[in-house]
This record gives C-alpha cells, sequence and structure tokens, in this order.
C-alpha cells in the first residue's frame, strides 16, 4: 500500500520556512561538529542516526518506518553486520515537526557525531531536515521525501547530497501516460480534466501527466487547483463533470477527496472512460467501503511498491517482516519498504568506499553505480532522484479485485480495463 501523503495548511509549510532557517542557524552554530568522516572508529560499531514521526500526526507512517530501519539492522547484524561492524541505530522523535526534526538532526550529527544519517517521514520534514546534513557534509540517504521541493532546496542544489531511494512523486503517472502514449490515437482520450487538491505531493504527478498527454494532443478541458477542504470539493467535482472530459486524472490525497468527486460524479450522470487518482484508491478496505465495491471497479492509481512486488529481496523482507510483527504480507505497506531500501543503499556504499567516510559515500552514490534494493533497482541523477525505480498502476476490477495493470508484461501485470464501468447505486 503506497504510504499517504498528508496534505498541510499554509501554517504548516510556513513552519518549514522556519525550520530550514533554525536549520542553517543551528549547523552554523555547531559547524560540522560530527566530522563528514563520521564519529565512529572503523572498527566499531556503525551508528546511524534518524528522526521519525513516532507521535503526532504523521506517527503511523513513522512507526512503520522505524520497523523498517530496524529490520533491515536486524537482519545485517544478523548476517555478520556490514564488512564486519554491527549497525547501532538512533531515532529520536520529531513528533511531525519540522523544528524538531531539525534539533534532532543536530543532536544526532553535533552531539551524537553518528557516522551516518539517514531521512525522516515526508518531504514536509525532508526539506529543512536535508539542511543540517548538508551543511555538516553528510550523505543524507531517505525514502519519502520525493516532492520535487526536496531536490529543489538550495542546500541539495548546492551540496547534491540527498539521495531518495523511492520513486519521485512527479513521476508516478508515468506508466499511465506510456500506455496511453502506446494506444492508437483513435483509441486516446481526446479530452481530459485535471482538478487538484492544494497539495504539494498531489500535484506534481497530475501536472507532470498533463504536460505530457496534452504533447499527444489529449485537450486540457479543465485544470484547476481547489483547497484541500472537504466544503470545497463539490464545485470543482460539478465543473469538472459539465466539462464531460473523457479521462479524470486527480490530485487527491485521500480517500474523502476520491470519494467526494466520484460521489459529484454519479449524481451528474457523467461516467468518465478513464479516472485516475494521485491517492485514495490505493487505502483498500477504506476506499472500497467508502464508494462501493461497484464504483470502484475500473478507478486506477499509481503505486510504487506492494507486498506481493515479485522481487526475491522483497518477498524475503516481507517474510521477515510478518515473523517479526505477525499479521499478513497485506500488512506491509510501503513505508517499511522504503525504510528497509534506505538501509540497504547505505550499507552497498560503505562497502564500496571502505568504511563510513561522507564524502566518499556521496561521491560513490552520484557515480551511477547501479544498486538493488527491495523496491527494485537504484541509480540516482544529479539531485538524488531515483531515475531507475519501479513504478506501477494499479486498478480495481470486477469482484473487489485490486490489481497492477501497467506497465503492460510487467510480472504481475494483469489486462487493464480500458473503460471505467458506469456508476452502481
Amino acid at each position: 500500500m503506497r504510504p499517504h501523503f498528508a496534505c498541510f495548511s499554509r501554517t504548516a509549510l510556513a513552519s518549514v520556512a522556519v525550520a530550514i532557517a533554525s536549520a542553517g542557524a543551528l549547523a552554523a552554530c555547531g559547524g560540522s561538529g560530527g566530522s563528514a568522516s563520521g564519529g565512529g572508529s572503523s572498527s566499531g560499531p556503525i551508528t546511524i542516526g534518524a528522526s521519525l514521526s513516532l507521535t503526532g500526526d504523521f506517527s503511523a507512517d513513522g512507526q512503520a518506518f522505524d520497523r523498517g530501519y530496524k529490520l533491515w539492522a536486524s537482519d545485517v547484524d544478523a548476517h555478520g553486520g556490514i564488512d564486519g561492524r554491527q549497525v547501532k541505530l538512533t531515532v529520536l522523535n520529531d513528533a511531525s515537526n519540522p523544528n524538531q526534526a531539525v534539533t534532532n538532526y543536530q543532536t544526532l550529527i553535533s552531539t551524537d557525531h553518528v557516522d551516518l544519517t539517514f531521512g525522516p517521514f515526508s518531504s514536509l520534514i525532508t526539506t529543512p531536515a536535508e539542511a543540517v546534513a548538508a551543511r555538516a557534509g553528510y550523505a543524507f540517504i531517505e525514502g519519502a521525501g520525493g516532492a520535487p521541493t526536496v531536490f529543489d532546496a538550495p542546500p541539495n542544489q548546492a551540496d547534491h547530497n540527498v539521495f531518495d531511494v523511492s520513486l519521485p512523486i512527479a513521476d508516478e503517472m508515468v506508466p499511465f501516460v506510456n500506455w496511453i502514449k502506446s494506444l492508437p490515437p483513435a483509441r486516446r482520450p481526446k479530452t481530459a480534466a485535471y482538478p487538484m487538491a492544494q497539495d504539494p505531493f498531489a500535484d506534481p504527478p497530475v501536472q507532470h501527466a498533463q504536460e505530457e498527454l496534452r504533447k499527444l494532443g489529449v485537450k486540457t478541458v479543465y485544470s484547476k487547483v481547489f483547497p484541500e477542504e472537504v466544503a470545497d470539493y463539490k464545485a470543482p467535482a460539478d465543473q469538472v463533470a459539465a466539462s464531460g472530459a473523457q479521462l479524470v486524472v486527480l490530485g487527491s490525497t485521500d480517500v474523502p477527496t476520491v470519494g467526494a468527486f466520484m460521489q459529484a460524479f454519479e449524481q451528474q450522470h457523467y461516467t468518465p472512460k478513464m479516472f485516475i487518482a494521485a491517492a485514495g484508491p490505493d487505502q483498500g478496505q477504506s476506499f472500497t467501503s467508502a464508494v462501493g465495491a461497484a464504483n470502484a471497479n475500473g478507478v486506477m492509481v499509481p503505486n510504487g511498491w506492494y507486498p506481493g512486488y515479485p522481487n526475491a529481496a522483497s518477498k524475503k523482507m516481507v517474510s521477515q517482516y510478518v515473523a517479526k510483527y505477525g499479521g499478513g504480507a497485506s500488512g506491509v505497506n510501503a513505508d517499511v519498504a522504503e525504510a528497509y531500501a534506505v538501509g540497504q543503499v547505505a550499507a552497498q556504499a560503505i562497502t564500496a568506499t571502505g568504511g563510513t567516510d561522507n564524502a566518499k559515500i556521496i561521491s560513490y552514490l552520484h557515480g551511477g553505480h547501479p544498486i538493488s534494493t527491495v523496491q527494485g533497482p537504484v541509480r540516482f541523477d544529479d539531485l538524488g532522484e531515483n531515475g531507475s525505480a519501479a513504478s506501477f498502476i494499479f486498478q480495481w476490477q470486477k469482484n473487489g479485485s485490486y490489481d497492477q495493470v501497467l506497465p503492460p508484461g510487467a510480472p504481475g501485470s494483469v489486462p487493464i480495463l480500458a473503460a471505467k464501468p458506469a456508476w452502481s447505486s
């Protein structure tokens, strides 16, 4: 299940600016305290620090990340460590607060002198946190900071120290666009609507899809950003219905957003030929319970990883997770895989460079070396985006089946339902 990217108020986003300013000030006061070559000896344990949202708004995701990091560390230690060195993890709680994350990373680097830093959950917290790591010369390997704001932030533009092991958010709908491109022109949608919640994570994939589909001759008949408030959903939904667009690409953050649009469409007796949403339909029973299994039929959503991903390392990780934490494979969400993959990237970099010198690790990770993880291949570009990340599109099909449909021909993909069935009252 893809992690939910929470929506943020203007107040929350403003706090990021404060946190970034604080990061610069704190780093300036602390200098490069924890040497960029790492604070531990070459024979002692490899010390790794991270700030995670163990409480607060992002606690569900933060706790899943915590389990992913710990699962990776325990797996490494059970197999003799990295080059014979055990891993020691220190995780501090940022309570879902960007300012606290800044303080946490300053503590980890300048006071605890950890060898390496792993990233937090969410781009909202990653953006200010990366500034602390950059100022101290640390590589910042993370798995849940894929918004363009992370890569475009001045510290990363200057120091190129951020490495996101996961799929860049803006690329999530690329398999869908490529599928449209593969269709004969006569079968492609002629018109499209792009309603977007005011959210830094929901909008980039929709905007990228809009631009690429425009190049294919798909006419934009609606493209607007609406406030992320339930009371504000009906007006744009009705406007999309009135446009009669054959394709709807919804920039959504959650189930209520998608549900409100679907309800309005049904009331207006409007069924788009194709309907894909950035987030919400990936939430399993929470989604089908809200909209009805029959209405969900044909709805699509992007995803970068899922428990059934046909990757040997991923299958092993899922089994280990279930053995350690209980439940079933379906309960292992993408946060766990993202965190585990962060550790795998760090381990290969440490082994390849012969230690925890951050300058060498940064250089290595920018060297174009292919890395294998539970999420698939990793290869970083100049700004630390993973251009080789796996990307899939899922679709709800008959009898409440949630299936991988794109890319076509990929292991696990089933035939796509090319036209969405009419709504079922």
